[in-house]
């Protein structure tokens, strides 16, 4: 469980065994969970996250779409 980034108490992180899923991250903090695609940085699905929090979260995941990118596809391979 590679982790990509910590954030203002978020961790966002991928699973080392979901190489046949689209890029993605999960972003958890607390009891709360949250998926979006890198592709888009849309969310897949969220437990427990407020919506102002998914808009801060999402907006974050943006920002680092490009890195998570990089970090993916170093682990997963290149398509």
């Amino acid at each position: 469980m590679p982790t990509l980034l910590r954030w203002r108490g978020y961790r966002f992180h991928f699973y080392s065994r979901e190489p046949d899923e689209p890029p993605h991250v999960h972003v958890i903090k607390g009891g709360a969970q949250a998926k979006f695609w890198l592709s888009d940085c849309s969310l897949v699905k969220s437990v427990g996250f407020p919506d102002h929090e998914i808009r801060r979260i999402a907006g974050k995941v943006c920002d680092e779409r490009e890195t998570f990118l990089e970090v993916w596809h170093d682990f997963f391979g290149r398509p």
